[in-house]
């Protein structure tokens, strides 16, 4: 096994890096404030290929690994995690149309979405399928050349500012072999969009309610197709977890970083803070987990590029780990701040709300644990995960 990045991977890194210091990192404080959703931004990260990372090269994408993408999300979060959180649901949203939509739907809106000149929001969860997806109750019936779809959609990431809905609707029996997929233009007739909602974190996306009444589809709109839109979603939230916990592992570096700097700084008692042996103990693990959680990303990325059969469970597990230690180190470079981690004059409380958020998003934590346990608890499962 070799840990170190290929030249290539530190050329991605270096690049995003360089975006995120320069396009991200001077705004991202004011997009929280002003609850402001940074599109021209984002089309500049699209200039650079970073809205269609793991779209395939035919499709308008970089055709890049999930680990290689990782490094890039990882350093846009240390900027501003709500806006790259968003970015990775967008190169989700790009992948699964390149991958599974139909030449002529692939051909409108691919590589628009790659290049980050349209964007995309990702609709799965409903006010009483969050966890349980398999019960979603939003309908699509087939009316001659067209889907009807109707119901609605809770907690959408870019909801009223984006342009191409990927759609979970159940097209068939109950449970999950009777959900399909679509691609719909946000502004077909007939799609409402609810107030913004007001979060804790997660400040520079908008996040609303989409409501179906009686959308018309065409039926080439049609992801793969019908009952396969279960599948394509779980396969969409095995990356989508790698993504999640990246971005929790670059705002945890980032406040680990200020907490660094803040310790050399900050004087107490007649000496500066990082001559404090106890916090030197809290800066030394809060290091040594967060390499822990970055490995298993980047273990978890792997897996999944190389389609093993357990990569799932590695996603889970990454998942779990890096959002609960992402979200801890934040906590405590804030504590290490003591007051000022309290104000918004210092980034901290902003890492702090942002990275809460993602142990409930993309299956929430208790669930990751319930994919862990039962592929334990499988024959033979515990071997496969050694």
């Amino acid at each position: 096994m070799d840990f170190e990045l290929s030249e290539d991977q530190l050329a991605f890194q270096h690049s995003a890096r360089a975006f995120a210091a320069g396009e991200m990192a001077p705004h991202a404080a004011d997009w929280d404030s002003e609850c402001f959703f940074p599109v021209e931004m984002i089309r500049s990260a699209g200039r650079l290929g970073f809205c269609g990372m793991y779209t395939p090269e035919d499709g308008g994408g970089m055709g890049m690994s999930r680990l290689d993408a990782a490094i890039v999300f990882e350093e846009l979060a240390a900027a501003c995690p709500s806006t790259t959180a968003y970015i990775t649901i967008h190169n989700m949203v790009g992948w699964m149309l390149a991958n599974w939509a139909t030449p002529a739907v692939r051909d409108r809106w691919s590589h628009l979405l790659a290049r980050g000149e349209r964007l995309g929001s990702y609709c799965l969860t409903e006010a009483g399928a969050g966890s349980d997806a398999g019960a979603l109750t939003t309908s699509a019936v087939l009316d001659g050349d067209h889907y009807c779809l109707t119901g609605s959609k809770a907690f959408i990431s870019g909801a009223g500012a984006t342009d191409l809905l990927i759609v979970m609707a159940r097209t068939g029996e109950a449970g999950p072999r009777g959900i399909s997929a679509f691609a719909v233009p946000a502004d077909t007739p007939g799609i409402g969009f609810g107030r913004k909602e007001v979060k804790m974190g997660w400040n520079s996306q908008p996040t609303r309610v989409v409501s179906f009444d009686q959308v018309r589809i065409p039926r080439d709109h049609l992801l793969g197709k019908e009952g396969e839109g279960f599948r394509i979603a779980m396969r969409g939230l095995d990356g989508g977890r790698i993504n999640i916990a990246t971005c929790s592992v670059g705002a945890a570096q980032a406040a680990l970083d200020a907490a660094r700097r803040y310790m050399g700084e900050r004087r107490q008692f007649g000496s500066a803070l990082s001559g404090f042996q106890h916090l030197q103990f809290e800066l030394a693990d809060m290091q040594t987990e967060l390499v822990g959680a970055r490995q298993m990303i980047r273990l978890a990325a792997s897996k999944l590029d190389a389609a093993a059969p357990n990569a799932s469970v590695y996603c889970a597990m990454a998942k779990r780990l890096a959002t609960d230690v992402g979200f801890k180190v934040c906590n405590q470079a804030l504590q290490i701040h003591g007051g000022n981690g309290y104000i918004r004059e210092y980034p901290l409380e902003r890492y702090l709300r942002d990275t809460r958020v993602h142990q409930i998003l993309e299956g929430t934590n208790e669930i990751m644990r319930v994919i862990v346990a039962r592929h334990l608890l499988e024959q033979s499962g515990a071997e496969e995960i050694r």
